[in-house]
C-alpha cells in the first residue's frame, strides 16, 4: 500500500490549473496535499483534507472518482490518471483517529442537526468547530444514514462511523439517536426549547416504487430495505434486480454473498448508471446483466417483461407482443430513493417541490425561516461528496444567521 500510494503521488505533475480538484465537487486541493504527502507532512495534509471535507475519509473509498478526481486528471487523457483517492484514503484514515480536537470558546446559541447520514454529520461538525453547541437527531439506531444502512460493509467498514462518532463527541455534539422529529417531537418543539438554528438532513430513504402489479408480493423488496439488514431476509437461489445503479449493484453484490447463486440485474435501455468500477465488480462477484426489458407486474414466479427494440444507434423503437417471464425466487427493486415527508406534514411553513424534496434558497434556508436543509431531501438521491458540499454552505449560512440574530 505504502510503495503504491507514494509512487502515485509521484506520478502527479502538480499542474497550475489542476483540472482534478476543478472536477470534484468540494475542490479538494488535491496538488497542495500531494505535496504535503511527499514532504511527510502527512498531520498537515489530513488537516487540509478534514477541514475541506469532513467525510473526506468516507469520500475516498466511495466516491465516483472516475468521473471526478481521476476522470479530469490530466494524465489520464493518454495515460493512467492518478490515483488521488488511495492518497487520500491512506492520509484521512490515518488523521481521523489522531487529529487534535479543539474546542473553541462556547457560543450562547445552539443548533438542531435533524438527521445524521453525511450531510448532518458535516453540518454538526462544521457547527462545533465555530463553537456552536450542536444537538443532533437521527431516528435511527445509529448514525451515518445511507453510510451506514444503505452502502455495505464490504465496500465501507462501519467501524468508520463508530469512529466518526467518537470523534464528533469529542467536538461537544450531542448525539440523539432514536428520537425521529416529526412524530414525537416537532421543529416548533425544538425552536421553544431555545434552538437558535436548525438543519434537516433527513436525506431520500424511501425507495421509489414501479407502481406495478406485485410489488406488495412476499417475495419482493425494496433494495435500501434490503441493504439495512441483509441477513433479515432470505430471497432464495435466484434473484432478480430491477435497476442498474450503484445501489443496484451493491445489492446484487450483497446477495451473491449471502448465499443467493444466480444474481441478474434488468434495465430498459442499453444505459447503465452506475460507475464502470461498481459494475466491474459486480460482473467479477458473478452477477448478470440484461437489457432492453420493460417490467411489466411482478409475480410470485419472477419479473414479467416485454423485451425492447433497438435501432442501430441502440434507441428503443418498440417492444415486442409477447411478455416474458424471468423465474426468480426473488424480486429486488432498486430504482433511486426519494426524501419522506413526515417533516413537511407536520411542520406549519416548511414546503416541498412535487418531488418531495424541500425548498430552499441560495442561503440553504428553507421557507421556514431559521430552518436550512442540503443534501439528499434538498437535490434528490446524490452522491455523498455532493451533499457534503451542500452542507458546508448550509453550515456557513447557519453561522451567518446566528450571527445576525444575535445582534438584533
Amino acid at each position: 500500500m505504502a510503495l503504491h500510494i507514494i509512487a502515485e503521488a509521484n506520478r502527479c505533475l502538480n499542474c497550475k490549473k489542476p483540472r482534478c480538484q476543478q472536477g470534484c465537487p468540494v475542490h479538494t486541493p488535491i496538488p497542495t496535499v500531494i505535496r504535503l504527502f511527499k514532504e511527510n507532512r502527512l498531520m498537515e495534509a489530513g488537516e487540509m483534507l478534514f477541514e475541506n471535507n469532513p467525510l473526506s475519509a468516507v469520500c475516498a473509498i466511495v466516491c465516483n472518482h472516475e468521473k471526478q478526481c481521476a476522470g479530469n486528471c490530466i494524465r489520464g487523457i493518454k495515460e493512467t490518471p492518478v490515483h488521488f483517492s488511495s492518497i487520500e484514503e491512506y492520509i484521512s484514515d490515518m488523521y481521523l483517529d489522531r487529529m487534535t480536537v479543539r474546542r473553541p470558546e462556547k457560543k450562547k446559541q445552539r443548533a438542531a442537526v435533524i438527521g445524521c447520514g453525511p450531510a448532518g454529520m458535516t453540518v454538526a461538525i462544521k457547527l462545533a468547530q465555530a463553537g456552536y453547541p450542536v444537538t443532533v437527531f437521527e431516528w435511527k439506531g445509529k448514525i451515518g444514514g445511507l453510510l451506514q444502512y444503505g452502502i455495505p460493509a464490504f465496500r465501507l467498514p462501519k467501524s468508520f462511523l463508530d469512529r466518526y462518532q467518537a470523534r464528533m463527541e469529542e467536538m461537544g455534539i450531542t448525539i440523539r439517536t432514536n428520537t425521529t422529529i416529526g412524530s414525537v417531537l416537532m421543529i416548533d418543539e425544538l425552536v421553544r426549547d431555545g434552538y437558535a438554528s436548525i438543519f434537516i438532513g433527513t436525506g431520500a430513504e424511501k425507495p421509489r416504487t414501479l407502481g406495478l402489479e406485485g410489488e406488495s408480493l412476499g417475495n419482493v423488496l425494496f433494495g435500501l430495505n434490503y441493504l439495512a439488514n441483509p441477513s433479515g431476509h432470505k430471497l432464495g437461489e435466484r434473484v432478480a434486480v430491477i435497476g442498474m445503479g450503484n445501489a443496484a449493484m451493491d445489492v446484487a453484490r450483497t446477495a451473491l454473498r449471502n448465499g443467493s447463486r444466480h444474481v441478474t440485474l434488468y434495465a430498459r435501455s442499453k444505459n447503465v448508471t452506475a460507475s464502470s468500477s461498481e459494475v466491474s465488480y459486480a460482473e467479477l462477484d458473478g452477477a448478470e446483466f440484461v437489457f432492453g426489458m420493460q417490467i411489466q407486474k411482478i409475480t410470485e414466479e419472477g419479473p414479467v417483461f416485454l423485451k425492447a427494440i433497438f435501432d442501430e444507434n441502440d434507441k428503443i423503437v418498440g417492444f415486442e407482443d409477447e411478455p416474458v417471464l424471468m423465474p426468480a425466487d426473488s424480486t429486488v427493486i432498486s430504482i433511486s430513493q426519494v426524501p419522506r415527508g413526515k417533516l413537511v406534514r407536520t411542520t406549519d411553513g416548511l414546503d416541498a417541490d412535487e418531488h418531495g424534496t424541500l425548498i430552499v434558497d441560495e442561503n440553504c434556508m428553507t421557507t421556514r425561516p431559521g430552518v436550512f436543509a442540503a443534501g439528499d431531501v434538498v437535490t434528490g438521491a446524490k452522491t455523498v461528496v455532493h451533499a457534503v458540499d451542500g452542507a458546508k454552505k448550509a453550515a456557513e449560512a447557519m453561522i451567518r444567521y446566528m450571527e445576525a440574530e444575535e445582534k438584533l
